[in-house]
């Protein structure tokens, strides 16, 4: 994992990251200092911009931040190994972010999974946990989280890269919370399907299982096992598939250059662009009437590189609920 300098960012993001879902994003200091982490109360959480941690249960503490006010509550889920800042912190002084720009118009909430890190000197706030993990554990960790803490629903929920998967998931174990999705250059199952066996061990060994070397030390940093979970939502998406409910698909535009990375057979990053491809329309078709737009000026992070793209996604969900609600006759 390399993590990226605003210069780098604002050209390409990286080579590697177009396609792989790991974090590689570093910004400007924490706003929060980890003096104010303490446990929030219910009030807090449902009223008033709020930050610290939850106790969740077994000992175990998670880190939540929630700002602005109505219905319904956006709930953003980052990527692979980015905590809650990588919808906060700007590519470039006086750039906006996606989490303060939504909580102009709704109550907006993001979290630290176990192990995720902005940069190698801010590690994740939340209690650590045995790694590797699936994505069901991220799932009854994220329920646990906005249950305790008394966050109001329902949601709609906006999801990065790897974090995607985590959201169709929650999505199908609890489909009566879930109004809404946005789908942010997420990751799809489809991907594994659309390589061969060689090539996909090429990818979950590199991108998904080997710690970038920055993180070597940090034993705690997040670790998914991706076979499980792509198990996981396919068996999911088969009992319960997505609802009818507005969905929007936002997919990088920069093409993958491999050259940066080590030697890889000629063939993999044109088949790893078109297994990407195949998942993101694939996850286009996940709802009816869903909205698909491709970010010309992104790679993998859009939310970084075009800001304003994934707000005006999501308040285009958040409407879309509200007008459904609004349509729909008290019983």
């Amino acid at each position: 994992m390399v993590l990226l300098s605003s210069s780098k960012a604002k050209s390409s993001v990286s080579a590697w990251e177009r396609h792989m879902p790991i974090a590689r994003w570093a910004g400007s200091v924490r706003v929060l200092s980890l003096l104010l982490l303490t446990s929030l109360s219910a009030y807090a959480q449902q009223k008033g911009d709020s930050a610290g941690l939850v106790e969740i249960g077994a000992g175990r503490k998670m880190f939540l931040e929630c700002r602005g006010s109505g219905s319904p509550t956006v709930i953003l889920e980052s990527g692979y190994r980015n905590d809650a800042e990588i919808w906060s912190t700007p590519l470039e002084p006086g750039k906006s972010t996606v989490f303060p720009q939504v909580a102009k118009f709704t109550r907006v909430c993001a979290y630290d999974r176990p192990g995720t890190v902005r940069d190698a000197n801010h590690l994740s706030r939340s209690t650590q946990v045995p790694m590797p993990r699936t994505a069901r554990d991220v799932v009854s960790d994220l329920h646990a989280l906005l249950q305790k803490a008394h966050v109001p629903g329902p949601y709609v929920l906006a999801a990065h890269s790897l974090g995607g998967i985590f959201a169709r998931l929650y999505a199908s174990t609890y489909p009566n919370e879930v109004v809404g999705m946005v789908l942010v250059d997420a990751t799809s199952e489809k991907l594994r399907s659309g390589l061969t066996p060689e090539q996909w061990k090429l990818y979950v060994d590199i991108g998904i299982t080997k710690p970038p070397p920055e993180f070597e030390k940090y034993k705690d940093i997040e670790t998914i096992d991706v076979n499980a979970s792509f198990d996981q939502i396919e068996k999911a998406v088969t009992a319960q598939p997505l609802r009818p409910i507005p969905l929007f698909v936002l997919t990088g535009g920069q093409p993958f250059d491999p050259s940066s990375l080590q030697p890889f057979p000629a063939d993999f990053p044109a088949a790893l662009t078109r297994a990407q491809h195949t998942g993101q329309d694939a996850l286009a078709t996940l709802a009816p009437n869903a909205k698909h737009t491709i970010a010309t000026k992104s790679g993998h992070y859009i939310q970084v590189q075009e800001p304003q793209l994934v707000i005006d996604a999501i308040k285009q969900v958040v409407e879309a609920v509200r007008n459904r609600s609004a349509r729909t006759p008290a019983p």
